[in-house]
């Protein structure tokens, strides 16, 4: 029944400080990991409890020495509780970012934020102003989490679970070096005059023996030289003048124009790889998603 002024009456609740306690507790399976999540004392969770099983009327946890275990009922109320809560951050969240300019959050591997996005974002900050941009990492392998960003870049195939993706930047990979390096160890003017230079290698050595392959050096091996994890690594071995690295042309041409590295020669791997723009396959857009998508299409056109 609505009261005089057309509303539904007010449910009677316990404390949200006891619900937030207890559901804790619940989850965790002890009063001190619940303590330390909610950065209070033991003593303070367990008062808590008591409150609320006063309220109730009933016991919410069977003690059985220093254990204490959510009763069957109380295990039903922990986990609509724990999706009350859910709904509560979500709403303060949406009201939080309703209040803000619009914000994306970006998600890209560190060798293209590093090389690629970084230097050229200025340009889309001068041209949306009204458009907040967060760039955090994301790593080879690990999972795209689109509840905490809103679109991402990743170097493969252009399949991702439950994605959708679109190719940024061609994969194709070639050796290059440093023109230093390439004067004091050169010329390398077939494949064959690599062999026994010293070779850089991104992860593993298997670019390189996928490389010599279509170079046609079918029985030669890539020289043991040293493994880098990440590809900003790698480059900077190169510009140090430490040996040739295969690298995504798309990736460094900033420094082949600028004569920081060359190209050795034109065999290139991996051009079914690209670097990919990647979004969740739900459907959900925003205006901001699609200015900042439609940006890095066409600053990777222009080049």
């Amino acid at each position: 029944m609505r009261n005089s002024h057309g509303a539904l009456p007010v449910t009677r609740l316990p404390s949200l400080n006891a619900l937030r306690c207890f559901e804790a507790a619940a989850r965790s399976g002890s009063f001190s990991r619940a303590a330390e999540e909610l950065n209070v004392t033991q003593s303070a969770v367990s008062h808590q409890v008591r409150q609320l099983e006063e309220w109730f009327g009933v016991s919410l946890f069977d003690r059985l020495g220093r254990q204490t275990m959510p009763t069957a009922k109380a295990q039903d109320l922990a986990r609509s509780l724990a999706e009350a809560f859910d709904i509560m951050a979500a709403a303060c969240r949406r009201l939080q970012q309703s209040e803000s300019a619009p914000a994306l959050t970006i998600a890209a591997l560190p060798s293209f934020a590093t090389i690629w996005l970084i230097p050229r974002l200025s340009q889309f900050f001068e041209d949306h102003r009204d458009v907040s941009v967060k760039v955090v990492y994301a790593f080879a392998g690990q999972k795209l989490d689109f509840d905490e960003i809103d679109i991402g870049v990743l170097w493969g195939a252009g399949e991702w679970e439950g994605c959708r993706s679109t190719r940024l930047l061609p994969g194709s990979t070639v050796p290059i070096c440093n023109p230093i390096y390439l004067e004091k160890e050169g010329p390398f003017d077939l494949p064959q005059a690599i062999l026994g230079k010293p070779l850089l290698h991104d992860t593993d050595r298997l670019d390189w023996q996928n490389w010599m392959r279509h170079a046609g050096l079918r029985h030669a091996g890539p020289s043991p030289g040293p493994i880098f994890q990440d590809f900003n690594l790698l480059r900077a071995a190169a510009l140090a003048s430490q040996g040739i690295a295969l690298c995504p042309r798309s990736l460094i041409a900033d420094d082949l124009a600028s004569g920081r590295l060359v190209q050795l020669f034109d065999i290139a791997i991996k051009q079914d790889y690209a670097y990919c723009i990647v979004e969740p396959g739900n459907g959900r857009r925003s205006e901001a998603l699609e200015t900042f998508k439609d940006w890095l299409l066409a600053t990777a056109k222009a080049k």
